[in-house]
């Protein structure tokens, strides 16, 4: 596959970016190359080698969602610096018209 200097003004303009006439031409002989060696991965025999998602094995680290016993409003409350009626007291952050 050909990198061409107008696939190059595509993907620049796909970017947003300027490029002058030399970046373009450098750019694009460099990506023509990455590609030539990416290809190079269709050589590999990978007939014994099964598909995978990731290479080392995954597993949950959450805990299993079950409800269990809550703090009472007493003892969600005991450390507040400031409490009115059963529940926290917190500085206005919003301005009022």
């Amino acid at each position: 596959m050909s990198i061409t200097v107008r696939d190059v003004e595509h993907i620049a303009w796909l970017a947003r970016l300027e490029l002058s006439e030399r970046d373009k031409r450098k750019f694009s002989k460099q990506l023509d190359h990455i590609l030539d060696h990416a290809g190079k991965i269709k050589e590999i025999d990978l007939r014994d080698v099964p598909p995978t998602s990731h290479v080392l094995p995954l597993e949950n680290v959450f805990r299993k969602d079950e409800s269990e016993p809550c703090l009472t409003d007493k003892e969600a409350l005991s450390n507040a610096p400031k409490k009115e009626k059963g529940a926290f007291v917190v500085p206005r952050i919003l301005a009022q018209d």
